[in-house]
C-alpha cells in the first residue's frame, strides 16, 4: 500500500502513522474537514479473504476520493482513519471470520485528508461453506450515534 501524496491534502493537515496489521506501517496525512454522507446513497464494496478490495460502487469511490483503478486491488485498510482503534477492526476481523455478521459506527480516511463516517454492515460471502470473501454495505449514520462512537473510540485507544 502506498502512504498518501501530501499534494493531495486540502486544507492543513497533521501527519501521522498508521500500523496495521501484518506489521505494514503507512503514512497519512489528516485534516479536520469532514464529508457528509450523501442522503439516500449506500456504499457498497467487497474484498477477498485478505482484506483486498476486489469491487466497489460509485458512491464508494466519490465518497473515498479515489478513483476506482486506486482502490480495487488494494487493502481495504487504505481507507483507516487514525482515530479508529485496532480493537474495532480486531472485533470486526473476528465476527466476519467466524461467519457473522458486524455492525458499526466507522470513520473513514479520504484520500484528500480529510473523512466520513458511516454505518457499516459487513458480511461474509459464502460458496460452498467457505468463506471467500467480504462485502460491506454502509449506511447514513445517526448524528447522535457519531458521537458515542466517539467517546467509545477514544477509550479504546
Amino acid at each position: 500500500m502506498t502512504d498518501m501524496d501530501p499534494a493531495s491534502i486540502v486544507g492543513n493537515a497533521r501527519e501521522c502513522t498508521l500500523q496495521h496489521f501484518q506489521s505494514v506501517a503507512r503514512k497519512v496525512y489528516v485534516t479536520d474537514v469532514e464529508t457528509p454522507y450523501p442522503q439516500g446513497k449506500l456504499i457498497v464494496s467487497r474484498t477477498n479473504v485478505e482484506g483486498v478490495i476486489t469491487h466497489c460502487n460509485q458512491s464508494f469511490v466519490d465518497m473515498s476520493g479515489y478513483e476506482e483503478h486506486e482502490l480495487v486491488g488494494q487493502p481495504h485498510c487504505i481507507l483507516r482513519h487514525p482515530d479508529m482503534p485496532a480493537a474495532a477492526f480486531r472485533d470486526l476481523w473476528e465476527t466476519v471470520q467466524a461467519g457473522r455478521q458486524w455492525h458499526g459506527y466507522v470513520k473513514n480516511l479520504r484520500k484528500d485528508g480529510g473523512y466520513y463516517w458511516v454505518y457499516a454492515t459487513v458480511v461474509p460471502n459464502v460458496r460452498d461453506g467457505q468463506i471467500v470473501g467480504y462485502t460491506s454495505v454502509r449506511r447514513e449514520p445517526a448524528r447522535n450515534r457519531i458521537a458515542e462512537a466517539e467517546a467509545l473510540y477514544r477509550s479504546m485507544s
